[in-house]
Order: structure tokens, then C-alpha cells, then sequence
């Protein structure tokens, strides 16, 4: 008899069940919420390139033109403006900017490496000296670009970098720098400024 009550007496419930079924649910949520997160990241947080250009607030510390040898010599302080429109800091690398006469090459500086933090532009200036080449020497279109009293350059720059998002996610992207500009000889700066 005592035999018999003890197998039809039911087993002790463990309490484990409850405890493994709280832990299952906690991953369920962390998992939902990792995913939401991934979405947000990558459709409202997405990735965007930044934009590399030159700013309108250029000066020149030195600025020989003369329109009669032809031959122009000048230092320009150029202002270049890093903007940032991703949720994260755009970490970028040196590069070169180069400056152009209708085609060749008039100017090189460097653009040191540097980042352009989340929702904001980094201001940099870069001096770069335009000095007319030698096979310049003799260009009609040249003489004719001084006696009118206008020069116009062209810059070009590509910046390469990485975009972190919330310290988790990184993209590499590059910034390229097509710019449009001229010379007004008379009242010695830079105009018209447009860029790509």
C-alpha cells in the first residue's frame, strides 16, 4: 500500500520552467529591439556622403597679375568647408586639392586629415599658391582672360573617409570636390564661386 501511494502521489512541479520561459522572453525582446534598432540605423540614420566645396570667404595674401607679360603669381587663402549631414562623425584622410587654368594645372595644396563631427561642417583653410606655368606663356586665351579683368579656375578633390554611426557601424565614403570660380583682377578676389 505505501508502495502504491507513493507512485500515484504527483512529482514535485521543478522550478526551473518559469525561470527558462523569463530568460526566453528576454531574448525574444532583445532580439526585437536589436533588429529595431538595425532599421532605424539603416533607413532613417542611413549613410550619406558628405559634401566637400569651397566657401565663399576667400582671400589673397599675395597677388601679382600682370596682364601684359601675361604671367600671374598669387597665394590664395582658400576656405573649404566638410559637411557632415550623417548622425556620426565623418573621419576623413589627407588629401590633395588641385587648382586649374582652363584645363592646367595652375596650384596643389594639401588638406590635412581631420573629421567633420555628426550634423555640422568643419571649416578648413588651405593657402595655395597659383603661379602660371611656362606653357602659358604664349596662350591667346590667357592674354585675353587677363585684359577682360576675369580668370577663371576650376578646383577639383576627392576626400576619403569613414562615417561611424553610433560607435557600432562604419562606411567608407568619399567626398569629391568639383568646383567653379573666377578671378576679378580689378578688386583682387575670388567670385562665383559654384560647385558640384
Amino acid at each position: 500500500m505505501a508502495d502504491n501511494d507513493q507512485q500515484g502521489s504527483p512529482m514535485p512541479q521543478s522550478s526551473d520552467q518559469p525561470q527558462k520561459k523569463k530568460k526566453w522572453a528576454l531574448y525574444i525582446i532583445a532580439f526585437v529591439i536589436f533588429l529595431t534598432v538595425i532599421i532605424f540605423i539603416f533607413t532613417v540614420m542611413k549613410f550619406r556622403t558628405p559634401k566637400f566645396h569651397m566657401r565663399p570667404s576667400n582671400s589673397f595674401d599675395t597677388f601679382d597679375v600682370q596682364p601684359s607679360t601675361p604671367s600671374f603669381n598669387m597665394r590664395l587663402n582658400a576656405q573649404l568647408g566638410v559637411r557632415n549631414t550623417n548622425f556620426g562623425p565623418f573621419k576623413y584622410d589627407s588629401t590633395a586639392i588641385t587648382f586649374y587654368y582652363r584645363g592646367t594645372e595652375v596650384g596643389c595644396a594639401t588638406v590635412p586629415e581631420s573629421k567633420a563631427n555628426f550634423l555640422s561642417t568643419k571649416k578648413v583653410n588651405v593657402p595655395v599658391d597659383l603661379v602660371m606655368p611656362t606653357t602659358l606663356a604664349c596662350s591667346e586665351d590667357l592674354i585675353s582672360d587677363l585684359n577682360s579683368g576675369i580668370l577663371p579656375l576650376t578646383s577639383q578633390s576627392k576626400l576619403n573617409g569613414d562615417v561611424d554611426i553610433i560607435f557600432l557601424f562604419k562606411k567608407n565614403r568619399t567626398a569629391d570636390m568639383n568646383c567653379t570660380m573666377e578671378v576679378n583682377i580689378a578688386i583682387e578676389e575670388l567670385q562665383n564661386i559654384k560647385c558640384k
